[in-house]
């Protein structure tokens, strides 16, 4: 399974469309792009591998790996990136400005009931960020 995410950057954040199959799966919010630094950037653009993880803070959630000098890269509910992100990746249902969307679990939920049966069939998702 392929996940592509399209982003478009703003000084106060980052949007993005969510696709599968050229279906859209739900809007993204991010940090704004300040060149990778942890707990302030967003991700760089590239391909990477999503897997199900589990922390008391999230319960289960999925995490991007292999992101260069960044590890926990999440994708968690938030609805204000400059506000709950540090660096992680919020699916929300609408988006509402740079950086900020609304319903962000139930976005949360629609990404999990499409990613989990495919991981946990062995199958891997991966995750194209252009």
């Amino acid at each position: 399974m392929v996940l592509f995410l399209t982003r478009t950057y703003f000084p106060d954040g980052t949007n993005g469309i969510l696709v599968c199959d050229g279906t859209l799966v739900c809007y993204t919010i991010e940090l704004p792009w300040q060149e990778n630094q942890q707990r302030v950037s967003c991700i760089p653009e590239g391909n990477y591998f999503i897997v199900k993880r589990y922390s008391a803070k999230y319960r289960w959630h999925l995490e991007v790996v292999g992101v260069p000098n960044r590890r926990y890269i999440l994708f968690h509910p938030a609805n204000c990136a400059l506000r709950e992100l540090q660096g992680c990746i919020a699916p929300v249902t609408t988006l509402s400005g740079p950086g900020c969307g609304q319903q962000s679990v139930k976005a949360f939920q629609q990404l999990k009931q499409l990613t989990y049966p495919a991981i946990e069939r062995g199958e891997s998702v991966t995750l194209t960020i252009h």
